[in-house]
């Protein structure tokens, strides 16, 4: 490295910082001063020995660049994914930082980028947002266009649990008498099996065994760029997996399929269909059949996406095993599980208070607080216990409802 100092045409002084990059190529940096020309080849020099160094002119790249390669290099990536990172990518990230050197992102450009979605979206929106952002500029460190992402520090709207208004056995019945005969199963394989739209839509005749009552998703249709229709596996490995199904819902399908003139040898068929006979179209779906019966039904803000919410809290307030719950649902943890999708239900509640209740609280005669002690056995409160539990039941995973509605 070496620092020459000439004379411009116009009487100023420049100085050029000379510079060699690790694969031994000639690059230059001109400078006012000489003291900023020392401190750039200081740190030049600093960035080397500590593996910190990146080549300054290819930070100048801007960021509309560095996203599209983002974009395409990873061929890997879901349909549903890509399309909706692409779609982030042109609505929101280029038309505010598209012609940004990626060098010259600093954080306060990020938050105030944050700022600006956050006073027009949903948290959650501006989280999706924000990690595609985070995501292009964790790439360009990477590939040594910058030294560190300006994701830093960035401060993120809060998001609150909702707990949504889901149907109970009687909803579900006001909600298939307003879909149709022809999507009433569908629903039923949502709400009792937790399946996706997708998973639903993509299930074919050959994947229901009605000798041994079970059902395996292994295909799932999900909307990828413009909102085509793209067949594929579901969404994660723990998406792929066999159910056992209940008796009336075994019947239900067995119906349905007799109905449509199919019998186990139509494998290849789809279970549930559009009103043309074709594969299921999310967005038709969603306007011709889900929203209206929704609204007729009483729920008119209740996505397909709650019954499966609807399975997963069912799960929990019955005494299902986390882990059972976990690869019905096909979660990848049982954080999952029980974190985003159960629900506390109202029964579960009250039974908590009363359990808690009875072995916090004792009171004298005179009103006092006695000391607490366990119930003696055969007392009323075990039998009042094996009540609230089922009786027979009870077993050591049951009061996993009681614990999150605790929680």
């Amino acid at each position: 490295m070496s620092i020459n100092r000439r004379t411009t045409r116009s009487g100023c002084n420049r100085h050029d910082v000379r510079l060699r990059d690790p694969s031994g190529r000639v690059y230059n940096r001109t400078f006012r001063t000489k003291r900023e020309a020392e401190a750039f080849e200081l740190g030049q020099r600093a960035d080397r020995s500590r593996g910190l160094w990146f080549d300054v002119r290819a930070s100048d790249t801007a960021f509309a660049n560095v996203a599209k390669e983002w974009l395409e290099g990873n061929p890997g990536k879901r349909s549903g994914t890509a399309a909706r990172d692409s779609s982030v990518v042109k609505c929101h990230l280029v038309p505010a930082l598209g012609n940004y050197a990626v060098a010259r992102i600093a954080p306060g450009d990020v938050q105030r980028l944050v700022n600006t979605w956050s006073a027009k979206y949903a948290p959650a929106t501006v989280r999706r947002h924000y990690a595609v952002l985070r995501a292009i500029l964790n790439h360009a460190t990477a590939i040594d266009l910058i030294g560190r992402s300006p994701c830093r520090n960035i401060k993120l709207p809060s998001m609150e649990h909702e707990d949504r208004l889901l149907p109970d056995a009687d909803g579900l019945v006001r909600l298939t008498e307003a879909i149709g005969p022809d999507l009433t199963p569908m629903v039923y394989v949502a709400a009792v099996l937790g399946l996706r739209w997708g998973e639903c839509a993509g299930l074919r005749v050959g994947r229901i065994d009605f000798l041994h009552s079970t059902l395996t998703v292994a295909e799932q249709i999900t909307r990828g760029y413009k909102g085509a229709s793209i067949k594929g596996p579901p969404k994660s490995r723990a998406g792929r997996r066999t159910l056992a199904i209940p008796d009336e819902l075994m019947t239900m399908l067995a119906a349905h399929l007799s109905h449509r003139g199919l019998t186990v040898s139509d494998s290849d068929v789809r279970v549930f269909v559009g009103q043309d006979g074709d594969d299921l179209e999310y967005a038709n779906f969603r306007k011709r059949s889900w929203t209206p019966a929704c609204v007729e039904a009483g729920f008119p803000d209740l996505t397909f996406h709650d019954l499966r919410r609807l399975a997963a809290t069912a799960l929990v307030a019955e005494g299902v095993d986390v882990k059972t719950a976990q690869t019905r649902l096909g979660h990848a943890s049982p954080q999952m599980t029980l974190g985003l999708y159960a629900q506390v239900t109202g029964a579960g509640d009250r039974i908590a208070a009363r359990r808690v209740g009875r072995r916090l609280i004792r009171v004298a005669r005179d009103g006092r607080a006695m000391e607490s002690k366990p119930p003696e056995e055969g007392s009323g409160a075990k039998r009042s216990d094996q009540e609230d539990s089922g009786g027979a039941r009870k077993n050591r995973t049951s009061d996993l409802s009681i614990i999150s509605a605790a929680l």
